[in-house]
């Protein structure tokens, strides 16, 4: 690494590489990792996939060998993951995502439908009558445990460097049925995270609600447009940059 080109290793979601329109390639300058990244005058590294739960992001981490080439000349760790473990899940996670691997091909298609069908009505029902607005992707016990993991994995190759994680973004999404019960305290546990472990918390929530919930990003209510990928990209590199290694 040269002081004038940090390199950012993102752990992220989908709303790091969707735009206003659909998935776009992960070196799109839009993008809200390489928006940041080129703030500061380096690069990002994007390691990112739909509807993924910090579990995902800890299994990236350990299973793709495409990180591990990246890992000695990291600069800062930013955790874009976490959000989608907030989002309401009224089948279990384990068994949801089994669904892409039903056999035959019209079990799978009548499952898949039937649930994105249901899950709305679903979500809604539970936010309406369980504690806590019923289970969802990943409980946020273990949403901190597993960025723990990433967090310790990577400064154990990379001591000292600054980590950056992000709370829940909001979303009005019809998929969910509008419903986001478990996002206070997704919120609530990264924050007292991010306290014990001297990591820093960028509140997304803040930066696009206005964004998002006035209807300005994708049409489907979750992710964001170019106006949001822009603001958070500017505020995740000033957030780094007083912190960077040089």
């Amino acid at each position: 690494m040269t002081a004038d080109a940090p390199v950012l290793l993102v752990l992220g979601d989908s709303l790091a590489f969707h735009g206003p329109h659909r998935a776009e390639p992960a070196d799109d300058p839009r993008l809200w990792p390489n928006v940041a990244a080129a703030a500061l005058g380096g690069r990002a590294e994007l390691v990112a996939g739909i509807g993924w739960t910090a579990r995902h992001a800890w299994h990236a981490l350990t299973h793709d060998p495409r990180v591990w080439t990246v890992m000695p000349t990291v600069d800062a760790l930013v955790l874009g993951v976490g959000g989608m473990d907030s989002l309401p899940s009224p089948l279990p996670t384990a068994l949801r995502e089994l669904i892409p691997v039903l056999r035959p091909t019209g079990l799978r298609r009548v499952v898949r439908t039937g649930y994105r069908k249901a899950q709305p009505a679903l979500a809604r029902a539970f936010a309406a009558t369980v504690p806590g607005g019923g289970p969802v992707a990943l409980p946020p016990r273990l949403t901190v445990q597993y960025l723990e993991r990433c967090r310790q994995a990577v400064l154990t190759i990379r001591p000292g460097i600054p980590v950056l994680a992000m709370l829940p973004a909001v979303h009005r999404a019809a998929a969910y049925g509008s419903v986001h019960a478990g996002r206070a305290a997704a919120e609530h546990a990264t924050r007292r995270w991010a306290h014990e472990c001297g990591a820093t918390v960028l509140d997304l929530r803040a930066l696009v609600a206005d964004h998002v919930l006035g209807g300005h990003g994708n049409p489907d209510g979750m992710h964001w447009g170019w106006q949001a990928h822009a603001e958070v990209g500017a505020a995740c590199a000033g957030v780094l940059r007083p912190v960077l290694p040089r």
